[in-house]
């Protein structure tokens, strides 16, 4: 195991440190400033001398040769996963506030409880070590991701199809990533080497879709100026994917059917035939074996799909994944948004993990981007997820669980790809007031500031809201900030901030 390294001018906070940790079998390495740990990380990073970076940083603030905040700012730079825990006096309230907004794991009060501080880093050792994990899987980055027996099931068959290029029918729900699986069996398979081109058959209009997929010639109806080639001229040589094949038109599955049977097709307008070389690789959330009986899918068309299938399990079927998905659905968030990753705690990963995700593992990126915009602090909390998925662990879920799916019964319902709706953080508290004395007084005011047009009717109410919450909590506190984020649920970081961007005339702590 790595180091846990030390930083203070202080010998005897040092020396309590390291014995307090070996007693733990927890390596350490001390250092009196914070030159001295740059230089030491530089040495580590250019593969120089014989010691190994810091599993956590615990760094005083106030040291000679450069304080502890700009040593977390430079630390952040260089390792923006290291958990740096800031040592500081009670007094030094300004400053721990700012090793939080720098990124701070936590803040160690002077002087402190010893077996305090080594629970601390032990859990900052805990937090570190699932951030190894994280990076490792991350780095080894494969397209897609699960454990669950499901997911092993269907990465297997993506294994034996890797020689192949077989027509493939992938069925399951809408956001379970089934062109995820098809951009998998295109990389795993003898046309790897040519295009990947992917087409939803239910997002284009039934006028414009013939042409899609065929091209058309120059004046084959008003508007076609010049000849086009059609998505099977694009993925010639590669793939080509019909997403939601199921709600294509029958007219149009007829010329399809021609295309699968003979390997060639004709533009619209046009009278020479065009060889089509794509291997072709289908999906839809439908039922098509009903939909043949429906009389809405050719029987034919269908048993020209229906080559080889794989079905896509359901998020709700494999929730042993979930953990893994959201801390990589975080990531991916961060890097998109150009901030630091938000890691997440237990608790609220058990609260995600037993949500049943009717938008699947679409939904529950959704998710995670929101978490990455709108949870207040850096660690998420249980009251920092969206209402849906509390109100669902609370049993008055506000959108329905999906029941498992019946094969037998075709599923009309557009492709489920819900953008959580904003919500205020800590919505445990709201919970706990009266229903009946608040929500018809915000629903009315809502309707009066939507109604006169304001145009951020969002933003007004959820200040606010938030202004309301702290000043009561404070009230009962007597202004003491710290017991009112506590009984709010919020972090100490977080009601400072609130107070400083809402303008709040709060008294200091007592």
């Amino acid at each position: 195991m790595k180091p846990i390294w030390i930083v203070d001018d202080d010998p005897s906070i040092r020396f309590v440190l390291e014995k307090a940790l070996a007693r733990e079998n927890l390596p350490t390495r001390s250092f009196t400033q914070a030159r001295d740990v740059l230089d030491a990380l530089a040495e580590v990073a250019a593969g120089e001398g014989a010691h190994q970076g810091p599993q956590v940083l615990v760094s005083d603030i106030r040291m000679p040769g450069g304080s502890g905040l700009h040593l977390l700012e430079q630390v952040r730079k260089q390792q923006p996963g290291l958990p740096v825990i800031v040592m500081t006096a009670y007094s030094d309230l300004d400053s721990a506030v700012s090793a939080f907004q720098g990124g701070a794991f936590e803040y160690l009060p002077k002087p402190f409880d010893l077996p305090r501080a080594v629970e601390l880093i032990r859990r900052a050792v805990e937090e570190s070590q699932r951030e190894d994990v994280a990076e490792l899987q991350h780095a080894a980055a494969p397209e897609m991701l699960g454990q669950a027996p499901a997911m092993q099931d269907v990465f297997r068959a993506i294994g034996r199809l890797s020689q192949s290029v077989v027509t493939v029918l992938i069925t399951g729900e809408s956001g379970a990533g089934k062109e995820l699986v098809a951009r998998a069996l295109h990389r795993h398979s003898p046309v790897a080497d040519g295009p990947f081109i992917a087409i939803n058959t239910a997002a284009i209009p039934k006028d414009l879709l013939e042409s899609e997929l065929f091209g058309h010639e120059r004046g084959a109806f008003t508007g076609a100026q010049t000849q086009r080639r059609g998505r099977f001229e694009q993925a010639e040589g590669g793939t080509l994917f019909l997403d939601e094949i199921g709600d294509m038109p029958f007219d149009l599955q007829t010329r399809l059917l021609r295309v699968l049977s003979d390997g060639q097709f004709y533009r619209v307008g046009g009278h020479a035939a065009v060889k089509a070389h794509v291997r072709v690789i289908a999906a839809t959330h439908q039922n098509l074996e009903q939909r043949v009986k429906d009389g809405a899918f050719r029987e034919d068309l269908f048993h020209r799909l229906n080559v080889i299938r794989l079905r896509l399990p359901a998020l709700r079927e494999r929730s042993e994944d979930v953990p893994m998905l959201t801390r990589h659905f975080l990531q991916q968030s961060a890097r998109q948004l150009g901030v630091e990753p938000k890691r997440i705690s237990e608790g609220a990963l058990a609260l995600l993990t037993r949500f049943g995700f009717p938008g699947n593992v679409r939904q529950l990126e959704n998710i995670c981007h929101w978490l990455t915009v709108m949870a207040p602090a850096q660690v998420i909390s249980p009251q920092d997820l969206p209402p849906e998925v509390l109100d669902a662990s609370s049993g008055s879920a506000s959108l329905p669980v999906a029941a498992p799916a019946q094969p037998a019964v075709p599923v009309e319902a557009p492709p489920f790809a819900p953008v959580p709706v904003v919500a205020p953080a800590a919505p445990a508290p709201v919970q706990a007031l009266p229903l009946a004395g608040w929500e018809p007084a915000l629903e009315s005011e809502a309707q009066k500031l939507l109604h006169d047009g304001l145009p951020d009717v969002w933003g007004e109410l959820s200040r606010r809201f938030e202004s309301q919450l702290i000043r009561t909590a404070l009230h009962l506190t007597h202004g003491r900030r710290m017991e009112a984020a506590q009984r709010l649920g919020i972090g100490r970081n977080t009601i400072t901030r609130k107070i400083q961007e809402l303008g709040l005339d709060a008294p200091d702590e007592g």
